[in-house]
């Protein structure tokens, strides 16, 4: 795929709170390598949480209300007809109140009174394109333009691509998906392969790569994430993966904490490392490691880095 016209070169980006905590090393390289490609990120001004999983299980019309507000500041406030969001909860969520407020009007009516009592323009469907960060650059810059900047290929790598399962669940949130040769998958997400691939990386074929990491479980019940990560963690070493590249700040954690939990209560070590595929993408650009927040990573690709010749 070529590089696409410039609608998807200057969007409002919603970082989420992952990204300014345990994801930092994504926010990171997703800004570093924007700049690199000559993309521009606005961040959406005095954003507020999207609700998450815990506002979400408790009152999900309130949850739709604060998705709504980020969309209504992007759109109303500050003019933009595309919000980027690099968290896969921030990304489901913002999709499911758009989704929500254009067939629930009893959401509508929740949100109006809200939006109303902070002060802001109630927000509508349609007003704003939400996008994630692997739209992002495969519609602004493609296969094809990654391949032509490539400075440091990622050959010899041996990648399994993890998309999680927000990324494409519940399927009727995603109605661009699933829309033709060009379009995400729902069901087989390609879209983190073909940049990948275009980088020069050898990208395994990882049956798992939309499984559960149990992210929602880690509080209430680590053991049931510890195995459910531990399944990700073996499998991609089986298919012969050196690296898991993730797209989403909660998934990342999770791989990165269990591994290290499945070790030290179950005896099982893995050695596959994780990296986001910003920071892979980046390597692949010529960006330092330290610039892409490598080194803020709890599982140490280092070592495997500098025998590829990519650090």
């Amino acid at each position: 795929m070529s590089e696409a016209d410039g609608k998807y070169r200057r969007v409002a980006y919603y970082p989420g709170c992952a990204l300014e905590g345990s994801g930092h090393a994504y926010d990171r390289s997703t800004k570093a390598l924007g700049k690199e490609l000559g993309l521009d990120l606005v961040e959406v001004e005095n954003w507020n949480c999207c609700g998450a999983m815990e506002v979400k299980n408790i009152d999900p019309k309130l949850q739709t209300y604060l998705s709504s507000r980020v969309m209504s500041i992007a759109a109303s406030e500050m003019g933009f007809d595309t919000v980027m969001a690099p968290c896969n909860g921030c990304y489901h969520n913002l999709k499911k109140a758009e989704h929500d407020l254009a067939e629930d009007p009893a959401t509508v009516a929740v949100v109006e009174r809200l939006s109303e009592k902070a002060g802001h323009e109630t927000y509508k469907a349609g007003d704003i394109e939400t996008i994630h960060a692997l739209d992002w650059i495969r519609e602004a810059i493609g296969e094809d333009g990654i391949r032509e900047r490539v400075k440091n290929t990622l050959s010899g790598l041996k990648i399994a691509n993890y998309y999680g399962c927000m990324y494409t669940r519940p399927r009727h949130i995603f109605p661009e998906k699933d829309q033709g040769p060009n379009s995400e998958s729902t069901y087989e997400p390609h879209f983190m392969d073909d940049l990948l691939r275009a980088a020069g990386a050898e990208i395994v074929d990882y049956p798992l790569k939309t499984a559960c990491c149990g992210g929602a479980h880690t509080l209430s019940d680590c053991d049931t994430s510890t195995k459910l990560v531990l399944n990700l963690l073996e499998a991609a070493e089986a298919c012969g993966a050196d690296v898991i590249a993730t797209e989403c700040p909660t998934c990342h954690s999770g791989l990165e904490m269990h591994q290290i939990r499945a070790e030290t209560r179950y005896g099982r070590k893995t050695g596959v490392k994780m990296l986001y595929f910003t920071q892979l993408l980046g390597l692949a650009l010529g960006i330092r490691p330290r610039k892409l927040g490598i080194h803020e990573n709890v599982s140490d690709s280092r070592a495997l880095l500098k025998e590829k010749g990519l650090a």
